[in-house]
């Protein structure tokens, strides 16, 4: 599993239930899986945060941002 999933997983609070085939096996519990899908999406969304001084960019990239929260309901 990728580093960073594994990070976002932990801060969401999943919990080791122990190893298989040589990778760990997590768990969440309803809450703490709600938090981890909305870590992704902000993950995802900060893709589109860059330094661009080109406006066009700059406002599709907030309009692709404010498309992928609302499609999440994140906030």
């Amino acid at each position: 599993m990728n580093e960073r999933i594994k990070l976002l997983a932990e801060q969401a609070g999943a919990t080791v239930l122990g190893t298989i085939s040589g990778g760990k096996q997590y768990t969440f519990l309803e809450q703490d899986l709600k938090k981890f899908a909305e870590l992704i999406v902000r993950e995802c969304v900060d893709i589109f945060n860059d330094d661009s001084d080109n406006l066009v960019f700059e406002i599709h990239n907030k309009i692709s941002r404010d498309k992928i929260k609302q499609h999440f309901g994140v906030e």
